[in-house]
């Protein structure tokens, strides 16, 4: 029996059915029908919450669909992004599927390194999917500056990021601020029904755990003539470690955050991985592996093997696998198998419901904040990534004590700069090489 499919067909609905099957989702619909709207005023005095675009590539600009679709006071009011031709032509496709909310005006459309900024200045809700480099910087700049956040996975690329996208999200708190993750696995309620049948022992004891997230590589294109060195590495940032922070930060997040979620939040105690570069070896590919492998322990003996492959002409899988002494589960199939099979039937799309409850929290003045998984789960990925780049067996313990960075800071990026990186003679980057790289 196959157990390996992604997420059942059925899973995927619009948000007008989800409200009508959930009962989290209905009772935040009830909520907010009740609310004196004039309590939660934001944009000059109105009901008007406006929302800010750091990041124009596709992951955003679905953010701000469903940001836009979760509250029809949402407007769109500025966006930034390396490139102001991505800018223009993101405003122009959301402008096309929520006409009436997009209000962008041309000099709220910002480009380079310090756009972040303005996007903020002009915002209530700030949506930051761009190099996950940023994630953390960005995220603290606009708490720091009294306002919500929607910040994608991954949550940071190294230690040092996590440290300080943990720091955002105490400064949320204390703010009574909104910081939503890009973990949607979190609000898929198939998912979340299914981990509660593992805790409640529908498996039996948890034995091992197997993620998989095989593919052909991200988003390959051609590199167009007249692109700076720094500009080319910014265009396809994630075939670059110090703006993507590889393929386990990268892909096997998700993953990682099922099972860290499996787990009740108990992170492993150490890891070891093995990883490399064979095939996607071009100076398109960047300086990223293209194949990863990742052994975790936890104290109380379960092992979790993670997978993640970037390779063209391959076997392909998306899973996550939960197996245990009485049965198994397949959690992004939503089944169980063994002396309690069971199979999720409902329909969910979980991006959208990131967006209502986000919205629906700001307007009641109820703030939601992820913090207390999204830092946790990212660092199990940095954690499985250092120990394939150095060949090391690295431990939990360790991780959380270093201070390590793939330089340069965030905040000292600045238009025009060097790149970390250059290609060699021949065209190549020079990737890290196990048993010999030394970061932490």
């Amino acid at each position: 029996m196959n157990i390996s499919s992604t997420t059942h067909p059925s899973t995927i609905t619009t948000r007008r059915q989800f409200l009508k099957t959930s009962a989290t989702a209905t009772a935040t619909a009830a909520t907010l029908s009740s609310l004196d709207i004039a309590r939660f005023a934001h944009a000059a005095g109105s009901d008007i919450i406006r929302v800010g675009m750091i990041g124009c590539g596709g992951r955003n600009s679905g953010a701000a669909v469903q940001a836009l679709t979760a509250d029809s006071g949402a407007r769109l009011v500025a966006m930034c992004d390396i490139f102001m031709d991505r800018v223009h032509a993101k405003r122009a496709a959301i402008r096309q599927q929520r006409p009436d909310q997009v209000q962008v005006i041309d000099g709220h459309c910002f480009a380079g390194f310090d756009g972040y900024k303005d996007v903020i200045d002009c915002s209530d809700v700030v949506l930051i999917a761009n190099a996950a480099k940023f994630h953390p910087h960005h995220a603290m700049a606009a708490i720091q500056a009294g306002k919500h956040v929607f910040v994608e996975k991954p949550h940071g690329i190294d230690p040092a990021g996590l440290k300080q996208m943990q720091a955002a999200c105490d400064l949320a708190k204390q703010k009574k601020l909104c910081v939503v993750s890009g973990l949607q696995s979190r609000t898929h309620p198939g998912i979340a029904e299914t981990i509660q049948r593992i805790h409640d022992g529908a498996i039996g004891d948890i034995v091992s755990m197997e993620e998989n997230f095989l593919r052909a590589p991200y988003n390959v294109i051609p590199r167009k003539p007249g692109l700076s060195e720094l500009e080319w590495q910014c265009s396809t940032q994630y075939h670059f470690t110090w703006l993507s922070g590889d393929d386990v930060v990268q892909s096997l997040v998700h993953n990682l955050d099922r099972s860290t979620w499996v787990m009740k939040g108990q992170a492993p105690v150490k890891c070891h991985g093995l990883a490399g570069r064979s095939s996607m070896v071009e100076p398109i590919y960047g300086n990223v592996f293209d194949h990863h492998s990742v052994v975790y322990e936890y104290a109380n003996g379960v092992r979790l093997y993670a997978f993640c492959r970037t390779t063209n002409f391959c076997y392909d899988e998306t899973s996550s696998v939960i197996l245990g002494t009485k049965g198994r589960a397949s959690l992004l199939a939503c089944r169980i198998w063994g002396e309690k099979t069971w199979r999720w039937e409902g329909k969910a799309d979980p991006y959208q419901i990131e967006h209502d409850r986000l919205f629906g929290a700001i307007r009641s003045g109820n703030p939601i904040n992820n913090g207390d998984y999204m830092v946790r789960s990212t660092m199990v990925t940095v954690m499985g990534q250092l120990s394939c780049y150095t060949g090391q067996e690295i431990t939990w313990d360790r991780i959380n004590q270093s201070e390590f960075y793939y330089p340069p800071k965030p905040e000292d990026c600045r238009d025009g700069m060097e790149p970390p990186v250059k290609p060699g003679p021949d065209g190549t980057y020079a990737v890290y090489a196990p048993g010999k790289t030394k970061l932490i």
